[in-house]
């Protein structure tokens, strides 16, 4: 598959008060459509920044539910018939079974999806089953996330523009950190680190995103069985509600030495 660049540079008009407005390069985060095929039949169109692509498939896929291990996966790669880069193609093992039909954008699994509810849970939990881990971490550890993470994201220091996720271990050690100007994807793509790595599952990790947790990423979270997802801003409701139904625990907030614990709180130490 083609290279492709995370960035690229423009000519903007900066002004500034106090001064001129004059001409200078700006960097720009990177976003073109990824078509995600699955044995040569189209699945999905995502808008992503390019980098990482094979591991975006591949946590895509996990997240969706149509494969739960490294071994489903017979090979990643680009589409024989496209030389921009921008199809990749998941080959399957025979033992895999999907039915198409019913994938045209199964809703509560969509990171577009605007579905909430009841239902919508109980639908995902049917497909990932609520956590069990034993899991606990101290706060100090927690707080330590947030500087981790940002060493971790070169392209948002040029952009200002990408969204980051990274999986830590139960001693804070980095398993993987990515960015993307989709924060779906950039789980996706840690996600799918671990899996085309023979990580999963994650049940003694921390996911850490850098902005929002939302219901999708909850979600996507407990398909890796992570039982600790903290986030550097607020979660969402409906992201709480999940969290406590799926026995997650959820950490918002989590920057300036401070953070609110939204569910399962006995996975945190604080002495």
């Amino acid at each position: 598959m083609k290279a492709q660049a995370s960035t690229v540079s423009r000519r903007v008009l900066h002004w500034q008060a106090g001064g001129k407005a004059v001409r200078v390069e700006d960097a720009l985060a990177t976003e073109e459509p990824l078509e995600i095929q699955v044995d040569t039949q189209p699945f999905v169109v995502t808008m992503r920044t390019p980098g990482h692509d094979k591991e975006l498939a591949a946590g895509f896929l996990l997240t969706e539910g149509l494969i739960q291990s490294r071994k489903q996966i017979l090979k990643i790669a680009s589409h024989a018939r496209n030389q921009s880069g921008n199809v990749i193609d998941v080959f399957l093992a025979p033992d895999v079974s999907v039915d198409f039909a019913s994938l045209k954008r199964n809703v509560y699994v969509s990171s577009s999806c605007g579905l909430c509810g009841k239902a919508s849970i109980e639908a995902v939990h049917r497909h990932f089953k609520k956590v069990k881990s034993g899991m606990k971490v101290s706060v100090k550890l927690l707080a330590s996330l947030p500087g981790l993470l940002r060493k971790e994201q070169a392209t948002f220091e040029l952009t200002g523009g990408l969204h980051a996720a990274a999986i830590f271990d139960s001693r804070g050690r980095l398993l993987a950190a990515r960015e993307d100007v989709g924060r779906h994807n950039a789980v996706d793509k840690v996600l799918g680190f671990a899996l085309l790595n023979d990580k999963l599952p994650l049940d003694r990790h921390i996911l850490m995103v850098s902005g929002r947790a939302s219901f999708e990423i909850m979600q996507k979270a407990l398909a890796a069985r992570i039982p600790i997802v903290a986030a550097v801003s607020a979660p969402s409701s409906l992201a709480v509600q999940f969290a406590m139904e799926s026995r997650q625990t959820l950490v918002g907030f989590l920057r300036d030495d401070r953070l609110n614990i939204y569910s399962r709180p006995e996975r945190i130490r604080f002495s």
